[in-house]
């Protein structure tokens, strides 16, 4: 994810009903048998937000929270004090990300129950459980980041401290002698598509798919109770990092994101979204213009940059304005070849694979004076923030 730094009138249209997040370990009603509850993140993004849904005999979980001991104790307390006497009947995890899906065969085990997702997310899951870093080496993840600007050298050195990062992040507690530490991926799940209907207690909540950010992420929209939970795929702060992976290296995923936001502008207007991060928000059309707005103004200022034929890397200063240390460049280099694979898709962009090695992408639309505007852009981003 990406911290937008500035603040645009669709952003300051934005209301929020609750001015803090909810204690660690308790839980707030923010509608009939709908709950929220935070659970703990390391870094600047220091949370993340989960769901709790009321059916007649229990309660289904949405999203779980990173796999590591002390989300273990939170959600232990609230199992114990929040839940009104009732057991855990489900577990419906948005998309495959570890802050997502950290705590879910802990859940699963722990009340036998079903695990609901969509059919890419889960198996994606199940990938990333079993490769663990493995996915960040390879000739394919060499040539990936040497043809996007680094020179092989550079490469590894940053691997090294993203592999680093990952394993900290990603598998912390494993090694310890804790009984939770048994809990993998879980080894099925219920499959979940768009257009679904969950009936949970007296209310339907159909399944709405996002792309982009991930491939298949599911929210839930209740019309009832005009509420969207919307995980990372709508936020109202920070900007859900959509990326080009080596796994994937010729994907266009913020086309397919851009696509998935202009659908959910259809939803209603005074739709409450309970999002993944930050606070819960009302004004659901005015953010996704923003957001949809933002990567159309990068993608311009990228265009301006590239009159002259340029490598990924030498995109980044044009989205961030911070110095990126090694891992964070790798991060980055993600968020900049979508750019292009899109520009690329409009016939705005042509990429050619120079001798030393490395894509270069050259400015071709004719238009592009009369559309540009140097020096008039949205400021560049912090830095990227992968969750």
């Amino acid at each position: 994810m990406r911290q937008i730094s500035h603040q645009t009138n669709q952003q300051r249209d934005l209301r929020y009903p609750y001015k803090h997040h909810p204690t660690k370990g308790t839980t707030c009603t923010v509608a009939p048998g709908v709950a929220w509850l935070t659970m703990p993140m390391g870094g600047s993004l220091n949370h993340i937000n989960l769901y709790l849904l009321e059916d007649d005999d229990g309660w289904f979980v949405v999203d779980t929270g990173l796999n590591n001991e002390e989300t273990r104790l939170l959600w232990e307390a609230v199992f114990e004090n929040c839940l009104n006497g009732k057991p855990v009947i489900g577990v419906i995890c948005t998309h495959m990300h570890p802050d997502h899906i950290g705590q879910a065969g802990m859940i699963t085990e722990r009340f036998r129950i079903p695990l609901y997702m969509t059919r890419s997310e889960y198996y994606q899951a199940r990938s990333m459980f079993a490769m663990g870093t493995s996915g960040a080496r390879g000739w394919q993840g060499m040539e990936f980041y040497v043809r996007a600007g680094f020179d092989a050298t550079a490469m590894e050195e940053a691997g090294a401290k993203w592999r680093k990062r990952f394993t900290r992040r990603h598998t912390e507690g494993t090694r310890s002698n804790n009984s939770w530490a048994q809990y993998s991926f879980p080894m099925s799940f219920r499959r979940m598509e768009h257009g679904d209907i969950l009936s949970i207690g007296s209310h339907d909540w159909q399944v709405l798919v996002g792309s982009g950010h991930s491939p298949e992420h599911a929210c839930l929209h209740c019309k009832s109770l005009g509420i969207l939970i919307s995980g990372d795929q709508i936020l109202p702060i920070i900007t859900s990092n959509v990326s080009v992976y080596p796994t994937e290296p010729e994907a266009n995923p913020l086309k397919v994101w851009i696509e998935s936001h202009d659908r959910f502008l259809e939803l209603p207007a005074e739709t409450f979204v309970l999002p993944a991060h930050n606070l819960p928000f009302m004004g659901v059309r005015e953010r996704l213009r923003d957001l949809i707005n933002h990567h159309e103004d990068r993608m311009l200022a990228i265009e301006e940059h590239c009159i002259q034929p340029r490598t990924a890397r030498d995109l980044l200063p044009v989205l961030f304005k911070r110095r990126l240390d090694g891992g964070q460049q790798m991060m980055a280099l993600g968020e900049a070849i979508a750019h292009c694979h899109l520009l690329m898709h409009r016939n705005r962009l042509e990429r050619r694979l120079a001798d030393d090695g490395k894509y270069r992408y050259k400015s071709i639309d004719p238009d592009l004076s009369r559309r540009a505007h140097p020096g008039r852009h949205d400021e560049p981003d912090d830095t990227p923030m992968l969750v």
